[in-house]
C-alpha cells in the first residue's frame, strides 16, 4: 500500500515549488520514496522529532533546506513547512511554525 503526500495548505505547496532547482529536485526524489516506504526514510534524509513530526534534509548545489511533515492515519503525509538554511542550527521559531501546524492538522482528524 502507498502513501499519500498532502500540503498544509496552497503557500506551503508554493515555497516547496519556490525552492532553487537543485533542492526542488531533490524534495521530488524523496517524497516519491516516502510515497512508497513511509515517512521516516533514515538519516540522512529524514530526521525524526518524536510524536510524527519528522524533518526532510534538502542539500543541494543552491544550499541547504528543510521541510517538516508529519503523519496521519490512513498512510497520509503532510507537508506543514519549509525554509532554505541560512545558519549551522535550524531555528527555534521554524521548529515552532511546524509544530503548531502539526497540532492543527492531528486535532482536525480528532473531531
Amino acid at each position: 500500500m502507498t502513501y499519500t503526500i498532502a500540503y498544509y495548505n496552497e503557500a506551503v505547496e508554493a515555497d516547496i515549488l519556490a525552492l532553487p532547482k537543485t533542492l526542488q529536485a531533490r524534495y521530488f526524489s524523496l517524497t516519491d520514496r516516502m510515497e512508497i516506504y513511509g515517512a521516516n526514510l533514515g538519516e540522512p534524509h529524514t530526521k525524526a522529532f518524536g510524536d510524527g513530526l519528522f524533518e526532510l534534509r534538502l542539500k543541494g548545489a543552491e544550499g541547504i533546506a528543510r521541510v517538516f511533515y508529519c503523519t496521519q492515519a490512513g498512510r497520509r503525509i503532510v507537508i506543514l513547512h519549509s525554509f532554505v538554511k541560512k545558519s549551522q542550527k535550524t531555528s527555534p521559531k521554524e521548529r515552532r511554525i511546524a509544530e503548531t501546524r502539526m497540532n492543527e492538522v492531528k486535532n482536525a482528524d480528532t473531531r
